[in-house]
């Protein structure tokens, strides 16, 4: 098992502007003004090698090892299906519109909510910040759960379970439901990514999400780049840094392609 996770700092300013979910239902990405003003001043054109090296070094290695360092390619080598556990509502329907986004732009991943749980290969569990330290306590047990407060320090967790050709089995992930929506979003879309894959936190890249110091709460260009790339058929679990740099070139012509359609980009 890899865990990853993200540990930041508070957005009390933020989540004091956003406010409380509203009774009617769900708050959308699209009516919080923090994520808002970031994608407007979202950077979109990167070279080749920014993006190659950014997937390079998010989908080799991990931020957090339990089992040895680990240079392969991990990645779901069928469907992907999401279930949700815990309260609120507001919070499970906001996981299903990030499901549904990151299906709409990672062009071979088959990823949905699940019919019923019991189907499902990535649980995304909601808890209340106070319980965080006790439900990943339960999960992994003390002594571990203390490695990973000692390492991390987290506000929201993931992890997957992988086979011995490091194609992922299951991915469970932890939230926490009352830091704000921005947080909610930024967590969410972050641990949701990372599970299907690129789990290695680098401070290096400053454009991706898996990157500490930097909060998004939306599925930004460059890490559709990352993603597409790891989901592209010719990119095999278990591919080593040299097999993948072998086929790169076709790959990245590929995923260029597809990331400009969905996102309506100017020709290159």
């Amino acid at each position: 098992m890899r865990i990853r996770s993200t540990g930041r700092q508070m957005l009390q300013a933020v989540v004091t502007a956003v406010g409380l979910l509203t009774a009617v239902g769900p708050t959308l990405a699209a009516d919080i003004p923090a994520i808002a003003a970031k994608q407007r001043a979202e950077q979109k054109i990167f070279s080749d090698h920014e993006i190659v090296e950014g997937f390079l070094k998010t989908a080799f290695g991990a931020e957090y090892h339990l089992a040895g360092h680990v240079d392969r390619i991990r990645k779901y080598g069928g469907p992907v299906r999401v279930s949700t556990d815990g309260a609120p509502a507001s919070r499970r329907a906001q996981v299903a519109a990030i499901v549904k986004d990151i299906a709409r732009r990672v062009q071979h991943l088959d990823i949905a909510m699940a019919e019923k749980s019991e189907s499902a290969n990535v649980t995304v569990n909601l808890v209340r910040d106070r319980d965080f330290d006790r439900t990943i306590a339960k999960f992994y047990g003390s002594e571990r759960a203390r490695e990973i407060r000692n390492s991390l320090d987290p506000q929201c967790l993931s992890g997957f379970r992988k086979d011995e050709k490091f194609e992922i089995q299951h991915s469970d992930i932890f939230l926490t439901t009352d830091n704000g929506d921005f947080v909610f979003y930024d967590c969410a879309y972050e641990e949701l990514l990372q599970s299907l894959g690129p789990i290695n936190d680098t401070n290096s890249v400053p454009w991706t999400m898996f990157n500490d110091n930097v909060q998004m709460g939306f599925f930004d260009v460059y890490d559709q780049y990352i993603l597409n790339i790891l989901y592209n058929p010719r990119i095999k679990p278990g591919m080593t840094v040299q097999e993948v740099k072998g086929i790169m070139p076709e790959v990245l012509e590929d995923v260029r392609a597809w990331v400009r359609k969905v996102n309506d980009l100017p020709p290159e």
